[in-house]
């Protein structure tokens, strides 16, 4: 009698055991018979599911799966027990999971058999896959985004330099030609050639190596500001209402970009709704913290500023909304957009270390969101001694530049402003120049340069050898370059390609000066 009250003690130790196990674990777990009835539920699964445990007990399995496997499940079990044929049991495998309210959500099941009472069971543990994939579709569009990124901003590199080729030599040109049509002819292609400059700086805003000029604002200004201009483009079927925090933390940016980003939301919002509707412009300050930024594709937790433009209009489907950032991807009808709006808002919120969100989805609307960084004004420090101001003797400038047309356009365009031109293809180049005795006023360099030197490099080593000599920077794409030299800040003069004669003559005089 002792032996049967310690097995029933042990036995019953035993099952409180498992019970316990039942009730803590984490993932879902769920016990049916060889006809597919479910004999026990845990919590978790009945969480996941979105039933009672009541509602699971006595009822077939398959009512938690999607078709195909609600149909074919039992005849899933029916195979395994005459044939022995395993689809999951013992192995495990990726399926979908069906929700109390009809939604589906991928998840892991893994499947072990035991036997009880002459009977087969079958114990099945689910694990919700949901976080997990939506990690790996966040990083694969992170990727994605990336890597459009640097095709789009070496395109537009690229096509710099052509422009500056283009712009420079129709400039020349525009002086020696005698006819009204001719000269209107050459102004017609320099207005174009700008054209062409002005969707580079689209494609590289997208791609963050375009260079801002930023400035320590108050969102809240801005919209004020916009707002007649607004309700003039919008009309009188959109109805505009502002929601602006008062105390909105200040952020550094580009104020011509924020302009741009405000102006493009709304015209899409106006698109999004031709019978009418209602705008909403809001500003807000938000703490984000690890969990929140993990939510918004890995932004760094901080203090930011959200910026939201929403409307009622038609919304988007998900794959639209999946391709919305994309350069050049519109919904518009042909000639109505160039679908660089929402890529350039992207780009440039990337760039200020922020983020652009879109929510939206048919007929609910469309709600963008843009994330900039809070900016903490710090105190003015003034130094104890003034710099000295470099003096250039004379006019010899050492123009560094790896593309032969532009390096040929550059030596006639500084020739023509007077200057005495010594020319190199490469900082390697520049320097055994200067090594050789070649003496130069200024240095004016390409910052992007195949070898192995860029034009930042190039400025330190010629700085370091020739302490006096200014450097005068250009490039297509300089702010993504001149994360190679954080030490410069705002001190750093970038001449921006592509350019015209006035702003490099403007650029160079104010070197010499410096």
């Amino acid at each position: 009698m002792s032996d049967e009250n310690e097995l029933n003690s042990s036995l019953l130790g035993q099952a409180r055991k498992l019970q316990s196990i039942l009730q803590s674990a984490v993932d879902g777990i769920i016990t049916i018979d060889d006809h597919g009835h479910i004999t026990t539920v845990n919590p978790a699964a009945a969480r996941l599911f979105g039933y009672s445990p009541e509602e699971f007990l006595g009822r077939n399995v398959h009512f938690l799966m999607p078709e195909p496997y609600h149909a074919e499940h039992d005849g899933y079990l029916h195979n395994y027990r005459t044939t022995g044929h395993r689809r999951i049991i013992g192995i495990g495998r990726e399926v979908s999971g069906r929700r109390s309210d009809g939604s589906l959500f991928p998840m892991h099941l893994a499947v072990s058999e035991f036997e009880m009472d002459g009977r087969t069971y079958f114990t099945g543990i689910i694990h919700d896959l949901s976080a997990h994939k939506a990690t790996e579709l966040a990083l694969r569009q992170a990727q994605k985004m990336e890597a459009m990124g640097q095709l789009t901003g070496g395109i537009a590199h690229d096509f710099n330099n052509l422009l500056t080729v283009i712009i420079g030599n129709l400039e020349m040109l525009e002086g020696k030609l005698t006819t009204p049509l001719q000269r209107e002819l050459t102004t017609e292609a320099l207005d174009a050639a700008d054209l062409g400059a002005r969707l580079t700086t689209r494609l590289l805003a997208f791609a963050r190596r375009s260079h801002l000029e930023p400035e320590s604002i108050n969102l809240n200004s801005f919209v004020l500001g916009l707002t007649d201009m607004l309700h003039r483009t919008l009309g009188e079927t959109i109805y505009l209402s502002n929601a602006l925090t008062p105390s909105l933390w200040p952020v550094r940016v580009d104020p011509s970009q924020v302009e741009s980003a405000i102006v493009n939301l709304t015209v899409n919002a106006r698109d999004a709704m031709p019978e009418g509707g209602r705008l909403v412009i809001e500003t807000s300050n938000a703490v984000v913290d690890e969990e929140m930024g993990q939510q918004l594709d890995g932004l760094s937790p901080g203090d930011y500023v959200r910026l939201t433009v929403s409307d009622s209009g038609e919304g988007m489907s998900e794959s639209v909304r999946e391709r919305a950032f994309e350069p050049f991807f519109t919904t518009k009808e042909q000639g109505r957009g160039t679908g660089l709006g929402l890529s350039m808002i992207y780009g440039f919120a990337k760039q200020s270390g922020g983020l652009a969100t879109i929510d939206s989805g048919p007929g609910k609307g469309t709600i963008v969101s843009i994330f900039l960084p809070r900016h903490r004004v710090e105190p003015v420090v003034v130094a104890d001694s003034e710099l000295e101001a470099l003096a250039g003797a004379g006019q010899t400038i050492l123009a560094v530049e790896d593309d032969e047309r532009v390096r040929k356009l550059t030596v006639t365009r500084l020739t023509q402003l007077g200057y005495t031109v010594i020319s190199a293809a490469s900082g390697a180049e520049a320097i055994e120049l200067l090594a050789s005795g070649k003496l130069a006023d200024l240095l004016f360099s390409d910052v992007v340069m195949p070898g192995g030197m860029s034009g930042f490099e190039l400025r330190a080593k010629v700085q370091a050898l020739y302490p006096s000599m200014p450097v005068l920077l250009t490039s297509g794409y300089a702010e993504e370059m001149s994360r190679d030299a954080p030490e410069h800040g705002e001190k750093l003069k970038i001449l921006r390609k592509p350019y015209r004669l006035a702003d490099l003559a403007d650029a160079i005089d104010t070197a010499l000066k410096s």
